[in-house]
């Protein structure tokens, strides 16, 4: 399913991208790896063992999108885990941070997949995976921005499978909990269940080879989320 194919992965420079493109090289994936930072992108390819391209690409810059995808050519599969982050509560709402998260989180997949998901569908096959977060579940404080935009990319991906049910391509949604990298450290508080970007990128890997549309993790912290939609509002609140 992995093996021998080759799969886009857009966010690669750093975090659950990195670790991704370890992993999915272990499984014998060919690579094309996208970030902002070519420097980045450059040292990670030196890492890799098996066949990979590096294409630099701003997902928030149309041309730029443009000119990857045609650099990128035609691809078994496309990783989308490119991702901004600030804590941001209304009183300390900043519109520029706030529209960033949007752009990177949300409108850049919108710019790729819009030129890899027709091309996909019209040749029947091919594999779109979007990384979610437990956060677009529902409504948390301090997450102005990252919430609503990790929702509406976890939505794309429910329409684009609801769109291509029988048509051979593949979509899935991954929704990871906290994951220690350079945007979780802004966090001052406690983040239950944190993993290191390899577990959490074993785990992603492992959720592609299965049959599942969604998937989100750690189990139990994960449940709560999912559960709290269902439960009344001041209770799920009242929790965190």
């Amino acid at each position: 399913m992995i093996a021998g194919r080759t799969y886009w992965i857009i966010g690669a420079s750093e975090g659950l991208g990195r670790a991704l493109a370890h992993e999915m090289d272990d499984a014998g994936a060919r690579l094309i790896l996208s970030a902002r930072s070519v420097e980045r992108l450059a040292s990670l390819a030196g890492e890799i063992g098996g066949p990979v391209r590096v294409v630099p690409m701003d997902v928030t810059d149309p041309a730029s999108v443009r000119d990857a995808v045609d650099a990128a050519g035609e691809v078994d599969g496309v990783i989308y885990c490119a991702g901004f982050y600030e804590p941001l509560g209304v009183a300390e709402w900043e519109p520029e941070a706030v529209e960033a998260m949007c752009e990177v989180n949300f409108m850049g997949a919108v710019r790729v997949l819009g030129h890899v998901a027709p091309a996909m569908a019209a040749r029947g096959h091919g594999h779109m995976v979007l990384i979610g977060s437990l956060g677009g579940f529902t409504g948390l404080p301090g997450a102005i921005g990252y919430g609503a935009s990790k929702a509406a990319l976890m939505h794309l991906a429910e329409n684009m499978q609801a769109d291509l049910r029988g048509s051979g391509v593949r979509v899935q949604q991954i929704n990871p909990g906290f994951i220690r990298t350079r945007l979780t450290d802004k966090n001052d508080f406690a983040m239950p269940f944190i993993m290191e970007p390899e577990e959490a990128a074993r785990r992603v890997v492992h959720a592609m080879k299965t049959g599942r549309f969604a998937t989100s993790f750690p189990w139990l912290f994960s449940w709560l989320f999912r559960a709290g939609r269902f439960l009344p509002r001041s209770l799920f609140l009242r929790l965190f």
